[in-house]
C-alpha cells in the first residue's frame, strides 16, 4: 500500500507540473499571491523575495495552513521536505525537530537543539513549551541547512520562524469556536484596537482541550489528551514615518494529563503485555504534568535614511516543566522517571540593514545570558535505587556576523557572510544512589542519606567558532534563478547531565562542539505566465564531530545507566528538495513537495567498553526518511454566495529508525497521510465555516519511544504513536 501511495504522491507533484505547462496559455491566476515572487521572506533577516533567496526556504502562508487545517508548528512535518518536526516522546508540549537529519532527540537541560526556532526574531533556547498552535500567525518559514551565519549556534540543521501577524490600523476581532472528535472543544479569541494614528494594541486568548486518544488502564487518565491554554499580547507604535516600536508578549501552559508510551513486548516481570490499544498505558506513576513558558520583547526599528535601518531586539524567556515519565509502562516502579526543568534566558540583539544602488547587507551583534536547570529520578524497581541527576549550565553567548550581496550585473549576484561565536558555560553535574525504589529527597521523596555520590563535579569551558557563507546567484532568465552556496554551522559543547563519572570518569571532561558544512545548488523561479511556481535544491553535508549520546545498562558491581556524550560521529549526508505550487485552473491549485535524503554514519566510536571501537557499519541515522512528500490540491468555487476552498491533501515518510541502533520492534515503516479540509467564507468575508478530517485512513505510526529491553528495566520497550484519525467542525466570525 506505501509502494502505491508513494508513486502517487511523486507521480503527483510531476503531474502537477505538467498540467500547469499544459494549460499554461489561459489566463493569469485570480490569486495575489501567483509565484514565489510575490512571497517575501526574512531568511536573511531583511526582506527579499522568495525567488531572489539563495537559501532553501519553504515559507508557509496562514491562508495555506488554514486551507490544510493544520493546527500546530508540527504539520510543518507533512508539508516540509526532509524535515522532521514532532512533538517529543513523553511529552504535549517538547518540540523535537530534525532538518536534513540533522537535530536533537533528547530535551533535556544542558543539551543544545540543532534547530533553531524563533518567535518573529527572538530565538528560543529550549525545546520545552515549543510546539507552538498556530493562531495569530503571517507565516511559516522553514530554512533548511545550516544557518550559521545569521542566525548562529545551534542552527546547524536548519531554522524554523514564526512569523506573527502585524497590528493595523483599523479595529479588527476574530473569534473562533470548533468540536470534533474526542470531544475536542477549542475556543479562540484575537483582537486589535488602533489607539490614535500612531498606537495600537492587540491580544489573543487560547484554549484547547481533548479527551484523550487512549486511557491509562491503571489509573484511569487520559492518554493523548490536550489542555493548553495560551495568551499573546502586542502594542505597536509607530510617532513617524522613520521609527517603529513593537512591544510583544506571549504565555503557554500546558495542563494536559501524563503521557506515557505503549508497551510494545511483554515484561519480564509482573505478567504484562503490550495494551490492545496503542494508546493505552499501563503506567503506575503518579504525579502532575505541567509546562508554563512566557517571554516579552522590544523591537525597536529606526529608518535613518534610505540606505541604512537600525534595528534592536531585547527579549526575555522562561519556561518551567514538572513531568512524570513511565518508561517501563507497568504500575511496578521498574522504571519510573519524575522530573522538572527550568530555564530562563535573556537576548539582545543589535541590527544594520544596509541598502545601496547594487548591494544590500545586515551586521549585527548578538547577546545570550541564559540558565537551564533540572533534576530527575530514574526509580529502578528491581535494583532497589533511585539514581538521582540534577545538574545546570549557565551560558554567556556572544557574536558577531555580517552578510552582504552585491549585484555584479542585472544578472549575476553574490553573497558573502560569516559569524563569530564565544560561548561560555559553566555547569555543576550531580548524579546520587538513593535505596529504595521510591522518589528521591531531589524531587520531593521522604529524606534520606545518599547511599553513593556518583557524579559530583562543576566545570567551565569556552566554546569559539567562525562559521561562513558564500553564495553566487544567476538570472538565467526573468524567471529563473540558479545558485550554488557554501554554509556551515556548528552546535555548542557542552557536559552529559545523566553522566556517570563513577562508571565513565572521562565524563567531567565534557564534549566539544559539532559542525555541518553544507554544498548546495538551487534552482527557483516561475513558468508559463506564472501558473507555476517552484523552488528546487540538491546538496551535500559533512557533518563531522558529531555529539552522540550511548547508554548500556550496567548491572553488579556498576549498577545503573551508563550514559556518555561524545563527539564521536561523522556523516555524509546529502539529498535535494523540490517544491512548489501550480495553477492548474482558474479554481484548481496544487502544493507539492518531493524530499529525497540520503544520511550515513562514516563513523560512531562507543568508548562504554572502555577501549574505542568504531561501531558505524550497525548504526543508523534517526529521523532521516530517505523520501518525503506531499501533494493537496484546492478547488476554489462559488457556494451560496460565498467562496468554498476544499483541500485534500496526501503525505509521504518512506521508513526511518526512532534511534541510532536499529531496532525492528521500534523502527518506523513507510507510511502515508491523507487529510481532507473544506472552508466555506461569506461573501462579506465576516464569517468562516471549516470542516477538517485528518488521518482519515487511521495510520498506525511512531513517533518517538524508549528502549531499555532486558530484566534490569523489566524489558521495558515502549513506543509513542502519532494522532489518530479526527474529525473537527469550526466557525469563525472576522470583524
Amino acid at each position: 500500500m506505501n509502494r502505491v501511495m508513494k508513486s502517487v504522491l511523486l507521480a503527483g507533484a510531476a503531474w502537477s507540473a505538467a498540467s500547469s505547462m499544459a494549460m499554461a496559455q489561459d489566463a493569469a491566476p485570480q490569486n495575489d499571491q501567483t509565484a514565489l515572487d510575490d512571497v517575501v521572506v526574512t531568511a536573511r533577516r531583511r526582506d527579499e523575495q522568495l525567488k531572489d533567496v539563495p537559501v532553501a526556504v519553504s515559507a508557509l502562508s496562514a491562508e495555506q495552513l488554514e486551507n490544510t487545517g493544520a493546527t500546530d508548528i508540527t504539520a510543518l512535518q507533512q508539508q516540509t521536505p526532509n524535515a522532521t518536526v514532532q512533538i517529543a516522546r513523553g511529552s504535549n508540549s517538547t518540540l523535537i525537530s530534525f532538518i536534513r537529519g540533522v537535530g536533537q532527540q533528547d530535551p533535556l537541560w544542558g543539551f543544545e537543539p540543532g534547530v533553531g526556532l524563533y518567535i518573529d526574531d527572538v530565538y528560543v533556547a529550549r525545546p520545552q513549551g515549543a510546539v507552538l498552535d498556530i493562531f495569530d500567525v503571517n507565516r511559516i518559514e522553514v530554512l533548511r541547512g545550516p544557518q550559521g551565519t545569521l542566525y548562529g549556534r545551534n542552527t546547524i540543521g536548519g531554522a524554523i520562524k514564526y512569523v506573527t501577524k502585524r497590528l493595523g490600523d483599523e479595529f479588527e476581532f476574530m473569534g473562533r469556536g470548533t468540536v470534533g472528535s474526542y470531544n475536542q472543544r477549542d475556543v479562540l479569541v484575537s483582537a486589535s484596537l488602533p489607539l490614535g494614528d500612531t498606537f495600537a494594541v492587540g491580544g489573543a486568548f487560547a484554549k484547547y482541550d481533548r479527551d484523550g486518544f487512549g486511557t491509562n488502564l491503571f489509573t484511569g487518565e487520559d492518554q493523548y489528551d490536550k489542555n493548553v491554554t495560551a495568551y499573546r499580547a502586542s502594542a505597536e507604535w509607530t510617532p513617524t514615518d522613520q521609527l517603529f516600536v513593537r512591544f510583544a508578549w506571549d504565555r503557554v501552559e500546558d495542563d494536559s494529563a501524563p503521557r506515557h508510551g505503549h508497551r510494545e513486548v511483554n515484561s519480564t516481570t509482573g505478567g504484562f503485555r503490550p495494551p490492545a490499544g496503542i494508546y493505552d498505558t499501563n503506567a503506575g506513576i503518579q504525579g502532575n504534568q505541567e509546562v508554563e513558558t512566557q517571554g516579552s520583547s522590544i523591537t525597536v526599528e529606526y529608518t535613518v535614511n534610505d540606505t541604512l535601518t537600525l534595528k534592536s531586539i531585547s527579549a526575555w524567556r522562561s519556561g518551567d516543566t514538572a513531568t512524570v515519565i513511565d518508561f517501563d509502562q507497568t504500575p511496578l516502579p521498574s522504571l519510573d522517571v519524575p522530573a522538572i526543568y527550568a530555564d530562563e534566558q535573556f537576548t539582545q540583539e543589535f541590527q544594520a540593514l544596509m541598502q545601496g544602488d547594487n548591494w544590500s547587507g545586515v551586521a549585527g551583534l548578538f547577546y545570550l545570558d541564559g540558565e537551564s536547570s533540572g533534576v530527575f529520578d530514574t526509580i529502578a524497581g528491581n535494583l532497589g535505587l533511585a539514581i538521582a541527576a540534577a545538574g545546570y549550565v549557565n551560558t554567556e553567548s556572544l557574536s558577531a556576523y555580517a552578510d552582504f550581496s552585491y549585484d555584479f550585473s542585472d544578472r549575476l549576484h553574490a553573497s558573502i557572510g560569516g559569524r563569530y561565536t564565544q560561548d561560555k558555560k559553566d555547569a555543576g553535574v550531580q548524579r546520587f544512589f538513593y535505596l529504595g525504589a521510591a522518589r528521591s529527597p531531589l524531587t520531593g521523596g521522604a529524606a534520606r542519606a545518599i547511599f553513593a555520590t556518583r557524579t559530583n563535579y562543576l566545570a567551565d569551558d569556552t566554546f569559539e567558532k567562525f562559521t561562513p557563507r558564500v553564495s553566487v546567484s544567476y538570472d538565467l532568465t526573468e524567471e529563473l534563478t540558479g545558485y550554488a552556496s557554501i554554509s556551515q554551522g556548528f552546535k555548542s559543547g557542552g557536559w552529559d547531565m545523566r553522566g556517570d563519572a563513577a562508571l565513565v570518569p572521562s565524563t567531567v571532561n565534557g564534549y566539544q562542539p559539532e559542525t555541518v558544512t553544507t554544498y548546495e545548488l538551487g534552482l527557483k523561479g516561475t513558468a508559463f505566465n506564472d501558473r507555476l511556481s517552484f523552488a528546487s535544491a540538491a546538496f551535500y553535508s559533512d557533518y563531522t564531530d558529531q555529539q552522540i549520546t550511548t547508554q548500556q545498562v550496567a548491572t553488579l558491581p556498576a549498577v545503573g545507566v551508563a550514559s556518555v556524550v561524545d563527539n564521536a560521529g561523522a556523516s555524509t549526508i546529502y539529498g535535494f528538495e523540490f517544491e512548489g505550487r501550480a495553477f492548474l485552473t482558474d479554481n484548481l491549485t496544487s502544493n507539492f513537495s518531493v524530499g529525497y535524503l540520503k544520511n550515513e554514519f562514516d563513523q560512531f566510536i562507543t568508548r562504554i567498553t572502555g577501549t574505542p571501537v568504531d561501531i558505524s557499519n550497525t548504526r543508523e541515522p534517526q529521523n532521516s526518511p530517505e523520501w518525503s512528500a506531499f501533494w493537496g490540491v484546492t478547488w476554489s468555487g462559488d457556494l451560496a454566495g460565498g467562496e468554498l476552498n476544499v483541500t485534500p491533501s496526501i503525505s509521504y515518510r518512506s521508513d526511518y529508525h526512532l534511534f541510532d541502533a536499529p531496532d525492528p520492534i521500534l523502527d518506523q515503516d513507510a507510511y502515508t497521510l491523507v487529510d481532507l479540509a473544506a472552508v466555506w467564507t461569506a461573501p462579506n468575508g465576516h464569517y468562516q465555516v471549516a470542516l477538517t478530517g485528518k488521518n482519515l485512513t487511521d495510520e498506525e505510526y511512531k513517533v518517538g519511544g524508549y528502549n531499555f529491553a532486558g530484566a534490569t528495566f523489566n524489558n521495558s520497550i515502549s513506543a509513542f504513536y502519532g494522532p489518530p484519525r479526527t474529525f473537527s467542525a469550526s466557525v469563525t466570525v472576522r470583524y
